[in-house]
């Protein structure tokens, strides 16, 4: 059976290629915009209409979780001869536009490849690790990014991030570098939220993250780079729970994030400044830049839209969208599969918690904050079950013997029922047995001999 990371994250990425539709959608646009939209999406990403369809009404209906395969049992997947691959990228390199189910029609009409030996969904796979799906194609295809300026016409519409080195600090005799992570409006250039931390892991990012939104509320999207910081499953999730569109820039393009590019340049005045100071502690480093930040950036006339960015913030007419704390702390917290070993225990940062004997064997889900691990959640989707654990406390005598479900009790047959069955299919195979004839007491031209 698939897994439930694999479905969780076909999940996310179908609703990263629907993300389009759903805002032309949710901002009212008409139908000739609509249909345009869907047309690019579908192009874009290979997809036909009927799936497009499938997976907004999948998502209308039920979520994100409406957007997971459905389980099936598990298959061994057709093995294709390499020489029948080698033709298929033939074909798909004559005509890049060429179709899976038009590859395989021409191939088995050629006589090369036995009728129903290749199916749709393998030979696509087989391409794509090649290189040669009609995704990578295109990639290939398309010409340079566009260097044209943009601009969002409200506060909230579109927010961009990025980090920056900072300074070493003394802390406790010994050098520390420190990292600026930042969170710029698009439209008024206001700081939603910028901080320095000891490190620039994925925490980092997530705790800024989480501080703007419940400043500023929810953006309609979010721009980052493609920094393993930002670009992670968590990050998708996140933003699949608190309905963000989730924007990365073109690979090696730092100027599709140029406002926060030009931030940190700005910034670059404050770190000559608090290299004379003696700072001994990230805390008041960050009080110094808050101040800059403040006086230096906030209150500041910004050349591009002629005003401070606090004052084109604050008088922006873009509605901000606040959402209850515990939907933010839901969509903050992390995911991850474990196996339920034979006690009934998982292992998670080197500890054990009891999740219970009905589930040995099986795959849970484990939910959790990671400033507070001390209780964590545990999700079974086959069972539509979900419950907190403690860690696993190992006192000096055993316990008691867990009590076996009853479900798992071993149920007493009155006979053999696989005996049974061969039994009858014998019986029904000899009752169709024809007699053989006997052609050695005949005699060519005459009479059966006596």
């Amino acid at each position: 059976m698939v897994n439930q990371t694999t479905r969780e994250e076909t999940a996310l990425n179908r609703y990263q290629i629907i993300t389009p539709v759903l805002w032309a959608i949710s901002e009212q646009a008409d139908q000739a915009k609509l249909t345009q939209i869907k047309k690019e999406v579908m192009e874009k990403n290979s997809i036909s209409r009927r799936t497009l369809m499938r997976w907004l009404t999948a998502y209308e209906d039920s979520g994100l979780g409406g957007l997971k395969p459905m389980e099936r049992g598990r298959t061994v997947p057709a093995s294709i001869p390499e020489r029948l691959i080698d033709e298929a990228i033939i074909l798909r390199r004559e005509v890049p536009g060429r179709s899976i189910a038009q590859i395989i029609e021409i191939l088995e009409a050629e006589g090369k490849a036995p009728p129903g030996l290749l199916k749709r969904t393998t030979l696509q796979q087989k391409l794509s690790d090649r290189g040669y799906s009609t995704r990578q194609i295109k990639l290939y295809q398309q010409d340079g990014i566009a260097t044209q300026r943009y601009v969002r016409k409200e506060r909230g519409d579109l927010w961009s991030s990025d980090i920056k080195y900072g300074t070493k600090i003394k802390i406790n005799g010994e050098d520390k570098q420190v990292y600026m992570v930042a969170i710029i409006d698009d439209c008024t250039r206001y700081i939603i939220h910028a901080e320095f931390y000891d490190n620039q892991e994925q925490g980092v990012v997530e705790d800024c993250l989480r501080k703007a939104i419940l400043k500023e509320g929810v953006p309609k999207r979010l721009l980052f780079d493609n920094g393993k910081q930002f670009k992670n499953k968590w990050m998708r999730y996140a933003c699949a729970k608190l309905d963000i569109k989730l924007i990365y820039t073109k690979i090696y393009s730092p100027k599709s994030n140029g406002k926060c590019e030009r931030f940190n340049k700005n910034v670059n005045s404050f770190l000559q400044e608090i290299k004379l100071m003696d700072v001994s502690s990230l805390e008041e480093y960050n009080r110094h830049f808050q101040t800059w930040l403040s006086e230096s950036y906030q209150h500041r006339v910004h050349s591009a839209i002629k005003t401070t960015p606090e004052i084109a913030y604050k008088t922006s007419k873009g509605e901000r969208r606040f959402l209850p704390p515990e939907t933010i702390a839901a969509a903050f917290l992390h995911r991850e599969e474990r196996k339920v070993d034979k006690s009934g225990c998982i292992s998670f940062e080197n500890r054990k918690y009891e999740v219970g004997v009905t589930f040995i064997g099986q795959q849970v889900i484990i939910i959790f904050d990671p400033a507070n691990t001390a209780k964590i959640t545990i999700e079974h989707p086959p069972s539509n079950s979900s419950f907190e654990v403690k860690e696993l406390v190992i006192g000096e005598h055993t316990g008691p013997k867990p009590k076996k479900p009853e479900f798992m009790n071993t149920v007493k047959p009155e006979t053999s029922r696989l005996l049974a069955v061969q039994a009858k299919k014998s019986q029904q195979r000899h009752s169709k047995t024809v007699r053989a004839i006997k052609y050695s007491g005949f005699v060519e031209g005459g009479d059966c001999a006596d």
